[in-house]
């Protein structure tokens, strides 16, 4: 272990902040000390060095601390890059920069350092990545909690490296050493494309569902009329009142008209370019905490023509937007953060919709209908009805008040 250094210290805001929820684990002790090993016994220097999911900045920060100057570093989250940032401010650390997953992260690299992520394709572009722009001789070196590894991932590495060794674990966690890359096709495996009903979407491989449309976005696009899935017809759908409680409409088939809309945690951008295809007067924005998500929704966006009517943003709940500044907002919220199923996700894009709607403004939320989320969304949005429910998921509007 590096000695003296305060993992203790690391925070995870702007992330959600619980006690069961830590901004280091086992994983990145070990990254770390096997990186400063491998370091010393190859006369490996700081700018040689990259490192790939480092959450909320443990390992590029002990790295750093521990004299490797020059450190290129990539995170997905927006989230990890401002905790990164944030605990080096504290720390009183720099000398590390960060970069996207490209040729930039990774040219010259004979060390990469990388907590494994969750989704397989995500592991292959990122295999893919190190094997095509990293130097020759470069050594990945991954790795995760033993509960959430899988002998998939060795064979996804093996398909980019000619040795893959997983070593012995220690403290829950285990690493695996992937050398020898192998070469590369002409061109990368992402992003993948896909066609849903005259919707094409085009994902990265951290993107969520990849470039199937899930269950959930489904049922949201059937309420907004915007679907071709009939997912609703096992479920149900409500009337909405009209103003004043007067008689109004189906809450199936029928879409609200706004004049800006933001689809918060965007993904691979389903909604925002469906809504702008059904609606060319309307100002959407798709924003994702997610590099991966936002680069997809962007070339979804492109992919279906609309580029120049939908503003793609890599932020964290949308805080570089306006308060008041949305008229109508789409929610598909995750239930995890990271490995841990919470619902402090949804919550922090529940707040980030109060501030985001104007009086008046709307919020469509889907959600599994076992988590349900009704109280929570009338208490920080406002009045909140059921418009539509199948065997899984529930549709919520929402009226800010």
């Amino acid at each position: 272990m590096v000695p003296d250094f305060p993992y203790d210290r690391l925070r995870r805001r702007p992330d959600v902040e619980a006690p069961n929820l830590q901004a280091h684990d086992a994983t990145d002790v070990l990254l770390v000390d096997r990186g400063l090993a491998l370091a010393a016994e190859h006369g490996i220097s700081g700018a040689e060095v990259a490192v790939i999911g480092d959450e909320y900045g443990a390992i590029t920060l002990a790295l750093t601390d521990a004299g490797l100057a020059g450190i290129r570093v990539h995170q997905d989250l927006a989230t990890g890059r401002r905790a990164l940032a944030s605990n080096a401010a504290e720390l009183g650390l720099a000398g590390f920069s960060a970069h996207e997953l490209d040729r930039s992260l990774l040219e010259g690299a004979r060390l990469v350092l990388m907590q494994l992520p969750k989704a397989l394709a995500e592991l292959e572009e990122i295999a893919d990545a190190v094997a095509r722009w990293a130097a020759p001789d470069a050594v990945l070196v991954a790795g995760g909690r033993v509960k959430h590894m899988t002998l998939a991932q060795n064979e996804v590495l093996g398909r980019s490296f000619g040795r893959v060794q997983a070593q012995r674990a220690e403290r829950k966690s285990r690493l695996v050493i992937a050398s020898e890359p192998l070469p590369v096709p002409a061109g990368p495996p992402f992003p993948v494309t896909a066609q849903h009903d005259g919707l094409t979407l085009v994902a990265h491989g951290g993107a969520f569902a990849g470039a199937k449309l899930d269950i959930g976005t489904r049922v949201l696009l059937d309420v907004l009329g915007l679907g071709g899935s009939q997912l609703l017809k096992n479920g149900s759908c409500a009337a909405v009142p009209g103003p004043d409680g007067a008689a109004g409409r189906s809450s199936c088939g029928v879409v609200n008209a706004a004049e800006t809309v933001v689809d918060l945690g965007c993904g691979t951008g389903a909604l925002a370019v469906s809504y702008a295809l059904a609606h060319p007067e309307a100002r959407v924005i798709a924003t994702d905490r997610s590099a991966a998500a936002a680069a997809s929704a962007r070339a979804t966006a492109a992919a279906n023509g609309v580029a120049d009517r939908v503003t793609v943003m890599h932020d964290d709940a949308a805080s570089e937007l306006a308060e008041g500044s949305a008229d109508l907002v789409l929610l598909n919220p995750p239930f995890h953060l990271g490995s841990s199923v919470h619902t402090g996700a949804a919550t922090r894009l529940f707040e980030a919709s109060a501030r985001l709607l104007r009086p008046g403004g709307e919020l469509l939320t889907v959600y599994n209908s076992a988590l349900g989320y009704r109280a929570e969304l009338t208490r920080l949005i406002g009045p909140t009805e059921q418009l539509a429910r199948t065997p899984k998921f529930t549709v919520m509007r929402s009226v800010r008040r």
